[in-house]
């Protein structure tokens, strides 16, 4: 088991820890659940699926990096697949509080980058800020999505963001988590294919700046990131930080990075380059190439 996850799981009912344990423990696990390890829990443990929900939402805010806050936040989001994926915030020292990931959006991309094609619902131990709240209206299950919160009752994004504003509005037909590929030519090396295909499949309707991100982890695997454009502008998450995320839910260490690839347009409306370099500068990541769109 990472030990990022001792503390909190020492806090879960006995029954549920047992359930747990053997997945937690595996090399494999990368903080989100199969519908067959789910069915097996729910079996041993009796719980439904919002009450295993909530109990997880420990381990989630487990994961968080909160060098900033040193408050925890932690996200379970459930796919239309059945599968359950985490989401926890994540800081940076020495970089601006805009590089920040709040934990909704870390389960939201968490799960898009795990290929989910639609979220049911996500649970938050705490309540979303209205920051995640226009973030996940980008989706395209919009303000149907089901937000569920300890002590409230189920509801919809609907209920936390009346009177909405989103991609709708704009006649965007292409939601966040609809399938995409932009059709970028896939070169290069493995770490420089990974940046494309990330930008081939990004989410940026509003300006066409595709953006896709690689990082190389200390063993040498890659986690790639792709940008989320949003209809209000200020909650688009970008490619870095999805691939931060990535790496660090799959228990990473993002002070371990050994080199990155930024894949953009240099002459695209949304620039990613100079954010991206700060970023990777304040982990210690000085080895990073940008290599342009074909």
């Amino acid at each position: 088991m990472h030990p990022r996850f001792h503390a909190a799981f020492a806090t879960l009912p006995s029954a549920l820890q047992t359930a747990l344990q053997p997945v937690l423990s595996s090399a494999d696990f990368q903080a989100f659940l199969t519908p067959m390890q789910i069915a097996d829990i729910k079996s041993q443990t009796g719980l439904d699926d919002q009450q295993l929900a909530f109990s997880l939402l420990p381990l989630a805010a487990a994961c968080a990096v909160a060098p900033l806050s040193n408050f925890n936040v932690g996200a379970v989001a459930r796919g239309t697949s059945g599968h359950l994926y985490f989401g926890a915030n994540m800081e940076f020292v020495s970089a601006t509080m805009q590089q920040t990931v709040h934990a909704e959006q870390s389960a939201v991309t968490h799960a898009w980058l795990r290929g989910e094609k639609t979220l049911e619902a996500i649970t938050v131990n705490y309540t979303p800020c209205g920051h995640c709240r226009q973030f996940m209206n980008e989706l395209n299950s919009g303000t149907a999505l089901g937000i569920n919160l300890p002590g409230r009752e189920p509801a919809t994004l609907a209920d936390y963001l009346p009177d909405a504003f989103g991609p709708r509005d704009l006649a965007i037909k292409t939601l966040l988590m609809d399938e995409i590929d932009h059709g970028l030519v896939i070169k290069g090396d493995p770490l420089s294919q990974a940046a494309l295909e990330a930008a081939s499949r990004s989410h940026a309707p509003y300006t066409q700046a595709w953006s896709g991100v690689a990082l190389q982890a200390a063993d040498g695997t890659i986690f790639a990131g792709r940008y989320a454009e949003n209809a209000a502008f200020n909650p688009s998450l970008p490619p870095l930080q999805a691939a931060l995320n990535l790496l660090s839910l799959s228990g990473h260490d993002v002070f371990q990075i050994q080199r990155a690839v930024l894949a953009e347009a240099p002459d695209a409306k949304v620039i990613q380059r100079q954010a991206t370099l700060a970023t990777l500068q304040a982990l210690g990541c000085a080895n990073v190439t940008t290599i342009p769109l074909v």
